[in-house]
């Protein structure tokens, strides 16, 4: 392979690796650090929270949760998740009143202390989308065909290096016998 199309090569691969791995720490490896991200579906909390966001949950006790704390919670028997801030904290009874930054009203039924997930830390806008496509068929199965496809492009040289070698192992051995490449007469005679 010419010296060119090999820094080519590793310059793509090199780029499709560090998008691969800077994905999987951004949907999976943030949860080694106590995060657990979750797609924004509605815009309820815009613009605090794009529809489309991926934000990052962090667990936190209902005592800790202060009015005008965004919180996401479990918001029914589905276990269906929203993110609404909190406009009221009763204590006494255990629960949240909740209203979406984008909402006239606050929410109809209150968050029980028990229902609350944590608070969100951060979101990435937009990022929400591709991890919605990745985690549900089709775009599990592109996903992974697309890991599967940069696998083999990270290893397809070395393994054209190593059959281009095996290729040339038997014939050099019978240039060393002084045979030709028809395996018959050796060179040089008639």
């Amino acid at each position: 392979m010419p010296k060119a199309v090999r820094i080519i090569w590793n310059t793509v691969t090199t780029l499709l690796a560090v998008a691969v791995v800077a994905a999987a720490v951004l949907l999976v490896g943030v949860r080694l650090v106590g995060l657990t991200p979750y797609v924004v579906l509605s815009g309820s909390m815009e613009p605090t929270y794009p529809t489309g966001s991926l934000i990052y949950v962090r667990d936190v006790e209902p005592t800790e949760v202060e009015v005008g704390d965004p919180i996401t919670f479990v918001l029914d028997e589905e276990l269906n998740v929203a993110t609404h801030r909190v406009v009221e904290v009763n204590e006494t009874d255990g629960w949240f009143r909740t209203k979406g930054d984008a909402n006239d009203a606050p929410d109809g039924s209150p968050v029980l202390f028990e229902n609350l997930i944590g608070e969100p830390v951060f979101c990435i806008p937009k990022l929400g989308y591709l991890t919605n496509f990745l985690t549900n068929p089709p775009g599990m199965y592109l996903g992974w065909s697309a890991v599967v496809i940069l696998l083999i492009l990270l290893f397809a040289p070395d393994l054209l290096k190593w059959a281009d070698k095996q290729d040339q192992k038997p014939r050099g051995k019978r240039e060393a016998h002084g045979t030709s490449d028809d395996g018959g007469t050796p060179k040089g005679s008639k």
